[in-house]
């Protein structure tokens, strides 16, 4: 099974690479396959790469699904 996750971008950095905030958890990812990316945007992430970007209400409601999940401990 493949997850992909919503994660906000927080810095742009050089050779296409971008810091994403997911929950407080910040961790460097690539952008090389989506053609650019800003400081707040929000990017689908899998294994390390940014594959797509988001619209802010549509993370939001993914997120908050994720949440919802772990509370009722379906994420373990």
């Amino acid at each position: 099974m493949c997850l992909a996750i919503p994660a906000r971008v927080v810095e742009v950095r050089p050779d296409q690479m971008a810091l994403i905030d997911l929950g407080g958890l910040r961790k460097e990812v690539s952008t090389a396959l989506i053609d650019s990316v800003e400081v707040d945007d929000y990017v689908i992430i899998h294994v390390g790469f940014a594959i797509g970007k988001i619209d802010p209400e549509e993370a939001a409601i993914t997120l908050a699904m994720f949440r919802e999940l772990e509370e009722q401990g379906g994420l373990a």
